[in-house]
């Protein structure tokens, strides 16, 4: 949760301070805090290693993708650029849960986090060696009031939707969930007014800029949140070892990475609307599909032919959302609109996890009869709290559909290769 906290900070860092020179720093300090993370002898160190963590990861997202916005500005090369970064994401993901599960099965969860400082010095040496600095021009001074706010505001949030889990009724749960609505509409009212805003309102409600914010935010809730219920389903009620739950994963980084390289080949034809309000049909089949989990099933039958629909549901949508989310921002508003879309979907998965982990301890206490903690929950229970997460989780996904249809309005000649400009009012 610091990670999303921190991102529009971050894309706002990376703007003022230079992009190159955000990446380099922010992958340098993740490395170190990886280090501290391996190295810990105590709780509180190992806690404070992870709270660095995410916070030069709030840092290293945004500037990252700032670096290929500047470096490409539009038409067929930053589809594929895209296409690329997020295919890339996919197979990070991918590798990390594979090497994860590994790693924590067969030699020591210290190197969950020693493995990072290796991956941390080659992209230094490629960023040092091949990209160009960038920045934006003008005023930097920070919004600090808004800062505040998002922080306060998001972390309200995720912490009352988390503390629904012993009750809708709870103080905790509501009390929360409204100083956060409180909050976050108190932000949006300072950034309307403030000179140097965190986040320039102008970046999030241009409609399709809006529609890929939106779509992402969902997307992470039900990437995230499901993701999170299908390694339950693996590894508890199917017994699946870490190592295997994540190679079991691996079907859909694979249909993921084809899909989003022929979505981005035929951007040009098919614009922007029509994948964006196609591919959250196939995320609500898998979670539907899902919805059939038992204690007694298979991962054939009640695994892979979801995981197939999910990978091509995401690579539908994550090539043309993120070249939405970035067109016709300019160059000084490249960082935080970078930000702000990953922000959206970890913000997404975040109050995903939380909303779903209640839905499920309830649908699980309902059917057992008893709670999760109290050591009596069978395979059956968990099953029914699984079922009921998949069948919320495809309620989330269809909602990206109508946005897309009715928000999305960019040219198709944006992404082919002969119009570079953007054809939606500059950010």
């Amino acid at each position: 949760m610091v990670h999303a906290v921190f991102l529009l900070l971050g894309g706002r860092i990376s703007d003022f301070w230079g992009r190159k020179r955000t990446f380099i720093w922010s992958a340098t300090g993740f490395a170190v805090a990886s280090i501290l993370g391996g190295i810990a002898q105590d709780p509180s160190v190992l806690i404070g290693a992870r709270a660095l963590q995410g916070v030069f990861a709030a840092l290293l997202a945004p500037s990252a993708l700032a670096l290929l916005t500047v470096a490409f500005p539009g038409g067929r090369s930053r589809g594929t650029a895209f296409a690329i970064f997020g295919s890339l994401s996919g197979v990070g993901a991918a590798i990390g849960v594979l090497l994860g599960g590994y790693l924590t099965e067969y030699a020591s969860w210290r190197w969950c986090f020693y493995v990072n400082v290796p991956i941390a010095i080659v992209a230094l040496i490629g960023v040092a060696a091949l990209v160009r600095e960038s920045k934006a021009e003008g005023s930097t001074r920070y919004d600090w009031p808004g800062v505040i706010l998002a922080a306060l505001g998001l972390g309200s949030l995720v912490y009352g939707f988390t503390n629904a889990e012993h009750g809708w009724g709870a103080p905790g749960a509501w009390g929360f969930i409204l100083a956060g609505v409180i909050l976050m509409v108190l932000f949006v009212l300072v950034e309307a007014r403030v000179k140097h805003p965190l986040l320039p309102l102008r970046i999030a409600t241009e409609r399709n800029r809006g529609a890929a914010f939106l779509a992402s935010f969902l997307a992470g809730a039900v990437l995230i949140g499901g993701i999170l219920f299908i390694n339950y389903y693996l590894q508890i009620v199917l017994g699946f070892a870490p190592f295997m739950a994540g190679l079991a994963s691996l079907p859909m980084t694979v249909v993921l990475i084809i899909t989003a390289a022929v979505v981005a080949r035929n951007l040009p034809k098919l614009g922007a609307k029509i994948p964006t309000a196609a591919g959250p049909v196939f995320l609500a089949a898998a979670m539907l599909w899902l919805t059939q989990v038992s204690a007694d099933g298979s991962y054939a039958v009640n695994m892979l032919p979801a995981l197939i629909l999910m990978g091509v549901g995401l690579g539908t949508v994550f090539v043309p959302m993120q070249n939405l989310a970035l067109f016709g921002v300019d160059k000084d508003g490249s960082g935080v609109a970078s930000a702000l879309v990953n922000a959206s979907q970890q913000i997404g998965g975040s109050l995903g996890i939380a909303l779903f982990s209640t839905i499920a301890a309830a649908a699980t206490a309902a059917s057992d009869g008893t709670t999760a903690a109290s050591g009596g929950t069978t395979a059956e229970a968990l099953t029914s709290g699984y079922s009921a997460v998949f069948l919320w989780a495809a309620a989330v996904a269809i909602l990206i559909t109508p946005i897309a249809l009715l928000l999305i309005t960019i040219s198709r000649r944006t992404f082919s290769g002969t119009d570079d400009e953007p054809h939606i009012h500059p950010g």
